[in-house]
């Protein structure tokens, strides 16, 4: 069997690494193996913090519905259980733009939801 060189392979796979490595600072950069480790990591966080990302804008929601909420004489968590009462099934996201955008309607879902824990009581 003849031999086979892996040189092309290994250029291609280096080529690739310090693709990744655009805009790392000095060793991290331009040496292959505190570039890998560079590259690791930098992959590592941006997973993490992609996952954090998503906890932080849920939290953000949940404070904008809170505000709104307690302009209309509700706190929030009365407001969600009010909202489950009714089957009105709008998630936190939409929730915080309607009370953001349109204040008149976030009323209307408020004094909905305070309706429905009123007939539960």
């Amino acid at each position: 069997m003849p031999r086979s060189k892996s040189s092309s392979n290994s250029r291609k796979k280096e080529k690739k690494l310090f693709r990744l490595t655009k805009g790392f600072w000095a060793c991290r950069g331009t040496v292959k193996k505190t570039a890998k480790e560079g590259v690791l990591n930098a992959l590592y966080h941006a997973y993490n913090h992609r996952h954090d990302r998503r906890q932080d804008f849920r939290s953000l929601w949940i404070t904008r519905i809170n505000a709104a909420c307690r302009d209309n004489d509700i706190n929030y968590s009365s407001f969600i259980n009010g909202l489950k009462k009714a089957g009105i099934g709008l998630d936190r996201k939409v929730l915080a733009d309607i009370a953001a955008k349109d204040p008149e309607t976030f009323k209307n879902i408020v004094t909905f939801a305070k309706n429905q824990l009123s007939a539960a009581a």
